[in-house]
């Protein structure tokens, strides 16, 4: 070999060595800077409430109790005054919230059950949740509390839908008890000491209702338990952690007196209420605690300017406790379709991004959750859904509208619908039977209560807005509307 092709192949080879570790190092390079920006991503909790009313809040005007933590989170961040939940019952709302669907166009339109007679009807696996998304891009994703959208052996199972971690309730019917046999960790039961009654097969329920006999574990301290360690395990990588809590609910199978179930306390022992309503009070200011045990941690470790936390219910109050003013001035509770059975709280916190003490008149819904949250983590491909984004309420930045909301309710029957658009709700308690003479119409905006109905006095609104109503819907195989 002469000096000429010698000289030759030590150049290829040392352009060659070069190259491998200019690309080496590009490499690592590029991964770190894709760590980064999933590290630097805020954190992202949501808790949800089961059954808490418009009204239960003191931020919201609840009077006979206070519930200062939460009111905190409103000082510091924003409170929306015209937020709506996905529906007026549990699973059909949380369908709503997951998939950013109404319902007019959403699977799961009423608590039912599996035909399999495993459960809660089950939220089919090609219904995309926004927390797949998250999942994708780069977030932990733990869900703490009631999922009510399938069991685990159903294609419904939360691990399944973009969750890396569950422990709660998989059945809603079953996390009608405080005091439950067991729980569930990532599919697996997991005992409690609690000695537990379970009712008849033949029963609406099916066999899932029951009352404790012996109550040692209080099944929400355990799941924000959970929940907190969730955050302290995940404390150096972005996380989105869902907080559905079953509080305030009541177990539906419990005597007059017992049915909100919560450790002994003798807080409200001097007031003049029911059992009930004690206990229910009882069960609020808990979960006001827990919202301060959840600030706390963020703050030990160091997480707060990071984390947007979000408040919420999802659906109003029910009617057993209505001395207690649970809705407020809204007409309603839970099962209904007037503003006491789908209008609920939202509070949200941002710090140093969400201007503190702000209140926004905003009209917004579950199904906006899910482009919200994705721009939040800000992942440029949102797929279109019946949702707006509401960050830009958040940020006071210009905040496009929704035309109209839609909902429709399948449980009591007949099924009905309600449609708002501005400041005119429509109510429809008879889908069977589309008479425009038996619609109901409100101005929200003079009458918050629906005491006036002005179907009579605004027809041509009323055409208009029942042919949206019509328009607004898909038929369902799960939730038909026929005789």
């Amino acid at each position: 070999m002469n000096k000429t092709d010698l000289l030759s192949k030590l150049t290829k080879a040392f352009i060659l060595v070069v190259g491998v570790l200019f690309c080496s190092c590009t490499s690592k390079k590029a991964t770190k800077i894709a760590e980064n920006e999933v590290d630097n991503k805020p954190n992202i909790i949501l808790i949800l409430a089961d059954d808490l009313g418009y009204g239960d809040l003191s931020c919201y005007g609840q009077e006979k109790y206070s519930t200062p933590n939460i009111d905190k989170l409103a000082q510091e961040g924003i409170k929306f005054t015209q937020h709506y939940a996905g529906s007026t019952v549990c699973s059909p709302s949380r369908n709503s919230l997951m998939t950013g669907l109404h319902m007019g166009h959403a699977f799961i339109r009423g608590n039912g059950q599996n035909p399999n007679g495993d459960g809660d009807l089950p939220l089919p696996k090609e219904r995309t949740t926004f927390v797949k998304h998250l999942k994708d891009a780069g977030y932990k994703t733990g869900v703490f509390g009631k999922w009510g959208l399938g069991d685990c052996s159903t294609e419904g199972n939360p691990l399944d839908h973009g969750f890396d971690e569950f422990y709660g309730y998989t059945n809603q019917i079953l996390a009608h008890n405080s005091y439950p046999a067991y729980l569930i960790k990532n599919c697996e039961k997991i005992a409690l000491k609690n000695e537990v009654k379970y009712f008849d097969k033949k029963e609406w329920h099916k066999g899932f209702g029951s009352v404790s006999t012996k109550k040692v574990e209080f099944s929400n301290d355990l799941i924000k338990d959970a929940a907190l360690n969730f955050i302290e395990e995940n404390k150096s990588n972005p996380f989105f952690l869902y907080f559905p809590t079953t509080i305030p609910h009541l177990n539906d199978e419990a005597k007059i007196g017992e049915r909100f179930e919560v450790p002994v306390s003798d807080k409200f022992a001097n007031e003049k209420w029911s059992s009930d309503e004690k206990n229910y009070a009882l069960l609020i200011t808990k979960l006001d605690s827990y919202v301060a045990e959840i600030e706390n941690k963020l703050e030990e470790l160091q997480l707060s300017n990071n984390t947007i936390i979000i408040f919420t219910s999802d659906n109003g109050a029910v009617k057993e406790i209505y001395n207690l003013q649970p809705n407020g001035k809204l007409r309603g509770y839970k099962r209904d379709l007037y503003e006491g059975g789908i209008r609920v709280p939202l509070v949200v916190k941002w710090k140093g991004k969400i201007k503190a003490n702000t209140t926004s008149n905003h009209i917004s819904a579950f199904w906006d959750y899910f482009p919200t949250l994705l721009e939040i983590a800000e992942i440029k491909e949102i797929p279109t859904t019946d949702g707006i984004s509401f960050l830009p309420t958040l940020l006071q930045k210009e905040q496009p509208q929704h035309e109209n909301l839609y909902w429709e309710f399948h449980w009591w029957k007949p099924a009905k619908q309600a449609l708002r658009k501005g400041k005119w709700k429509i109510i429809n308690n008879n889908i069977l039977e589309f008479s425009n003479d038996e619609l109901e119409l409100y101005n929200l905006d003079a009458d918050i209560s629906e005491e006036n109905n002005v179907a009579k006095q605004f027809p041509e609104i009323v055409n208009d807005l029942s042919l949206l109503m019509k328009d607004s819907r898909t038929e369902s195989e799960s939730f038909p509307v026929h005789k």
